[in-house]
């Protein structure tokens, strides 16, 4: 039997993103979006309002990145979703965290973070079924500790998902299949 549950943004696993900008002053400004996704290879899709520090950024410098959340800095994560780049500007600082400038766009790189996408602003969408920032990935860095063999290893990233139903955060870590093959057994 099924139970009715409150309309809420009900997709599990919701990725745990650090949207990474300069500041006008080019301080670094991190916020923690979990409506994200790709809308193709190369597109990244932000549903980010407006009204987002963040936002206003990405605007500016017509560059942003994106750095998956991991376990290990989940604290800083969290921070980085509860306190406003309008009201908190020096919250990178406090995070204790670092940054390198990116080599391909006007972004920072969040050092601790293991992977991340580096963005070109491409549009805001606005409209009623708009979804905010687009963005082109022109460049993906790994740390070398999420490396085995020159590839990436995605069980070592220690990724971490969102919760909406219970806000909550959950480690995702373990490899369970192969996807274009384990659903080869049902031809």
């Amino acid at each position: 039997m099924r139970k009715k549950l409150n309309i809420t943004e009900g997709i599990f696993p919701m990725p745990v993103l650090m949207i990474a900008t300069y500041n006008e002053d080019n301080s670094v400004n991190v916020m923690n979006a979990a409506w994200g996704t790709m809308q193709s290879r190369n597109t990244v899709a932000l549903q980010l309002t407006e009204t987002h520090k963040t936002v206003k950024n990405i605007k500016a410098r017509k560059a942003f990145t994106i750095s998956i959340a991991d376990a290990e800095h989940i604290v800083q994560a969290d921070y980085f979703g509860v306190a406003s780049g309008n009201r908190f500007t020096n919250k990178f600082e406090k995070s204790g965290l670092t940054a390198s400038k990116s080599e391909i766009v006007d972004a920072p790189v969040i050092n601790e973070f293991p992977l991340c996408l580096e963005c070109e602003f491409i549009e805001y969408q606005d409209k009623e079924y708009g979804v905010g920032v687009i963005g082109k990935v022109v460049n993906v860095t790994a740390d070398e500790k999420v490396m085995v063999d020159g590839k990436l290893d995605m069980s070592l990233v220690n990724a971490i998902a969102f919760d909406p139903y219970t806000h909550g955060y959950y480690l995702v870590n373990k490899r369970v299949g192969e996807a274009f093959k384990d659903g080869l057994q049902l031809k």
